[in-house]
């Protein structure tokens, strides 16, 4: 498919909405716009959202691995030379 596309004067272009219906592009997608030896090439961009942990969240999870630690650290100590489990006298 090919469409004429016009750039305003703040460098905006709009894609004419059976373009991006055929490519399945909508509203706040991202494009990666590229040169190449026939033109200018725009492709969709893959974009992954990234979440910033503040300080109190990654004690979290410092605290979710000391607790996992010390519960495999448990059941390795319980564990005799065969890997079995050992009843634990008390």
């Amino acid at each position: 498919m090919k469409a004429t596309v016009t750039i305003n004067g703040r460098g905006v272009v709009t894609l004419p909405a059976k373009l991006r219906q055929a490519l399945g592009l909508k509203a706040d997608d991202q494009l990666i716009a590229e040169t190449t030896s026939d033109g200018l090439l725009l492709r969709p961009a893959v974009t992954l959202p990234v979440e910033v942990y503040t300080p109190e969240r990654e004690r979290e999870f410092d605290q979710a691995e000391a607790e996992l630690a010390e519960a495999l650290a448990g059941t390795l100590d319980a564990r005799g030379a065969k890997g079995t489990l050992r009843r634990r006298r008390g």
